[in-house]
């Protein structure tokens, strides 16, 4: 089973910069695909990007295009999103997450593997 442990989130104010970090384990970590995704209470969870194990970026969501960067490294197993120009509606629990295989799926529903969330709150 894939293990994910996400951190690096906190507060800050509009137009500041955060970046999380994803360790993952229990599973060759070169192999997989991981992808962030995040989630506001009483709404359904968004995915943000998704990265395959190559380190090929699949997509990134419209609202965040532009200001957010996800990279890997193979030897720290480590997967990070770097957040930029932050806004008030960026304000969520964000969730890495991972599906066991090389290549991304597409919707929350096809990732098995999950971690705890790390909370992510901008004020205007």
């Amino acid at each position: 089973q894939v293990h994910l442990v996400e951190s690096g989130g906190g507060s800050v104010q509009a137009g500041g910069s955060l970046r999380l970090s994803c360790s993952v384990s229990g599973y060759s970590f070169s192999n997989i695909c991981t992808a962030w995704f995040r989630q506001v209470p009483g709404k359904e969870r968004e995915g943000v990007v998704r990265i395959d194990a190559v380190g090929g970026i699949i997509s990134y969501a419209n609202s965040v295009r532009g200001r957010f960067t996800i990279s890997r490294d193979n030897v720290k197993n480590t997967v990070f999103l770097q957040m930029n120009s932050l806004k008030p509606e960026d304000t969520a629990m964000y969730y890495c997450a991972s599906n066991g295989g090389r290549f991304c799926a597409t919707g929350p529903s096809q990732f098995g593997y999950w971690g705890q969330g790390t909370q992510v709150t901008v004020s205007s």
